[in-house]
Order: structure tokens, then sequence, then C-alpha cells
């Protein structure tokens, strides 16, 4: 089982920046792609920022150029630098971490999350 830890949330007004920081634990046999999804109330949860273990990035159009991803991938660490923060971007930002796990005789790749983390960007 693999477990996400993250931090970094809070409150700040318009135009500032946060970090996020998420970190995966367990039993980890490989960590496929890392990335940050985000759920606004009353909205659906959606994509804010993927990363592949080569590092390769992908980030919605809404964030690109305000929002890096960033990871560590001997640590199983996974950041999201957020500048110029808008109140559009407030919401709860979950971790996700697609593993490599053992099932059977076969490796299979599971999705896991973390438990959220709020951000609230004031106007």
């Amino acid at each position: 089982q693999v477990q996400l830890v993250e931090s970094g949330g809070g409150l700040v007004q318009a135009g500032g920046s946060l970090r996020l920081s998420c970190a995966a634990s367990g039993s980890i046999f490989g960590v496929n792609s890392m990335g940050w999804y985000r759920q606004a109330p009353g909205k659906e949860r959606e994509l804010v920022a993927t990363i592949t273990s080569g590092e390769s990035t992908n980030y919605a159009d809404s964030v690109k150029g305000r929002f890096t991803i960033s990871r560590d991938n001997a640590k199983n660490t996974v950041s999201l630098q957020m500048n110029s923060l808008k109140p559009e971007d407030t919401g709860v930002y979950y971790c996700n971490a697609n593993c490599r796990n053992i099932r059977g005789l076969s490796w299979v790749n599971d999705d896991y999350w973390g438990q959220g983390t709020q951000v609230t960007v004031s106007s």
C-alpha cells in the first residue's frame, strides 16, 4: 500500500505564491507519473499538472506560465510551485501518484490519492 501526504496549502491574496509538496511512502516498487489535481466547490476534480518519471510535464491551460511542477525521484516527492495566484485557483488540491505494484505474478499500475489540501486565494 502507498500513502501520499500533502503539505503547503493555505490562504493567500491574489498575486501571491504558494508551494505544495507531496511525499509518497509505503510499499513502492516504482512511481510512474505524479501530479496535482484540484476541485473547486460545486465542480468536478480537474487536472492541474502532471510529471512523468522522465520529468516530462503537462499543465492545464489555465495554469501554464504560472505553476511549475517538479519531482525528486530518489525521495518519491512531487511539488507544485504556484505563482501569480488568482481567486479561480481556489480549491482542494490533491496529489496523485501512479505506482507499480505486484499482484500475483503480474505487474500492475495503481493510482493513489492524497487527502487533499485547501488553497484559498482572496481577491
